[in-house]
Parts: C-alpha cells; sequence; structure tokens
C-alpha cells in the first residue's frame, strides 16, 4: 500500500538518501549563483568555494571539475533510480535483500566513472576550443552534433534494451540477484549509463552549470524509466532533439 510505502521511505537509509540529493543540489545552486551569494559562503575568509565555481577548467584543474560532475551525476540520476531502489527495499522486507547501502554505493561508483571521464571531456574541449571561454557550453557546430547524436540515441536498441531493464527493475533483481548487491549495484548502474549518458553529455550543450537545464534533463531521465509513460517520452524526445539539432546547423550556415 502506499501508506507503507511512505511509512518505509521514513527509514534512516533512505532519509541519508534524500539528504545526499538534497544536499548535492544545494551546493550545484550556490555553485551556480552570482559571485555575491559565493561570498557570502566563504568560510574565514578563505577564496577556495569562490575560485571553485568561477575558474576556467584549465584553471581549475581536473579534481575541481571532477567533483563538479560527481555532485551533477549524483543529483541527477539518483532520483531516476528511485523506483528501482523501492523494487529493492520490497524484496529486503520481504527476507530476501541485506541492506541496500551497498547497492547504492555499487551504483553511484558507475556514475562517478562517467564523472570522471566527462571532466576530462570538458577539459579536452576547453583546450582545442571547442567551449565557451567560462568552459560552460560547447561552440555551436558541437552543439548541433552532440544533439543530433542524442536524438539519434533516443531509437538505438541498446538504449531500448537499457530502459526495458530500468522499467522492470523487479525482472532486473531476480536475474542477477545471485551476484549480490555489489554487482547489482553496478550492474544497475551500467544500464542506468546506457540509459542516459547521451541525455547528459547535453550539459555541454545547455551549459554545465544551468540548473534549469539540469532540472529539464532530471525531469526527462526519470519520466523515461517508468512504466507505461516511459514509451511516450523517448522516442517523440528524440525527434525533438534531431530538429533542434538541424535549427541549431541552419543558423550557423
Amino acid at each position: 500500500m502506499l501508506s507503507d510505502r511512505i511509512r518505509a521511505m521514513g527509514a534512516p537509509h533512505w532519509l541519508a538518501l534524500f539528504g545526499m540529493i538534497l544536499g548535492a543540489w544545494l551546493l550545484l545552486y550556490l555553485m551556480a549563483e552570482p559571485a555575491g551569494l559565493r561570498d557570502a559562503v566563504a568560510v574565514y575568509g578563505r577564496d577556495y568555494w569562490r575560485d571553485f565555481c568561477t575558474l576556467t577548467p584549465d584553471a581549475a584543474g581536473f579534481a575541481r571539475m571532477a567533483a563538479m560532475w560527481a555532485l551533477m551525476t549524483a543529483a541527477m540520476m539518483a532520483p531516476t533510480v528511485l523506483p528501482a531502489l523501492a523494487t529493492y527495499e520490497d524484496l529486503r522486507h520481504a527476507g530476501a535483500a541485506p541492506r541496500p547501502g551497498v547497492l547504492v554505493a555499487g551504483y553511484l561508483a558507475v556514475w562517478l566513472g562517467y564523472s570522471l571521464l566527462a571532466a576530462a571531456a570538458q577539459l579536452a574541449l576547453f583546450s582545442a576550443g571547442l567551449m565557451d571561454p567560462l568552459g560552460q557550453r560547447a561552440v555551436p557546430v558541437l552543439s548541433a552534433f552532440l544533439l543530433a547524436g542524442a536524438g539519434v540515441y533516443q531509437f538505438a536498441p541498446m538504449k531500448e534494451a537499457c530502459l526495458s531493464r530500468c522499467r522492470r527493475p523487479l525482472v532486473f533483481f531476480m536475474q542477477y540477484w545471485d551476484e549480490g548487491p555489489w554487482r547489482n549495484g553496478l550492474r544497475l548502474g551500467l544500464v542506468c549509463l546506457g540509459c542516459c549518458w547521451a541525455l547528459m553529455a547535453l550539459a555541454f550543450v545547455g551549459g554545465v552549470m544551468n540548473l534549469a537545464v539540469m532540472g529539464l534533463a532530471t525531469l526527462i531521465m526519470v519520466l523515461e524509466k517508468l512504466p507505461g509513460i516511459g514509451r511516450f517520452v523517448t522516442r517523440p524526445l528524440g525527434v525533438v532533439l534531431i530538429a533542434a539539432a538541424a535549427l541549431r546547423l541552419a543558423t550557423i550556415v
């Protein structure tokens, strides 16, 4: 029952997960705000936070860029996996599943790997002159190709295969249950990565620290993974992205 599910989500591990999501979004909000607000949260007069938020990628360095991407993936991807975690919670109450912390750790480890790759890609694009001076948005030609690539991927068999597993988490867990929570978490993260990597890469189009783009992308990825609703999102979104790529190219030419 819904009331039982709501009560179950008041457990400490659920509250910790929700706190992590909220904390990640709060940090991203502070990082995206004007310098005046960032100055207000400086601690003991140190400029580390302001520098972290305002330096260009080459000046910030790989570690800081990777930390920013890790926050982004935690804020955006953790909400998309909540239905799967709720299914795992049901199995736990049935006496079948161990505590979910190891599962979540495996899931986030995959997205940490993606964050490292994304940070490296941002630094490389910035060094090649394919990002704007602040390193937040790709140049128009690259943006068009990213939009087109993400749109085409919406029709790819791999995308559909990954989405089918995300939409049926009980079948997924039953198929790989004997591998244990860590490997289940890694596998769930890889399936989620197969669904969402191209949409996450569109941060280079809308702006890496654009909260509106991040919020919209998170909503789309959540809807895509819902059974029933998701099939009305995936391919129409592909058409929209391909059309947006064509429009972007038309403005260049």
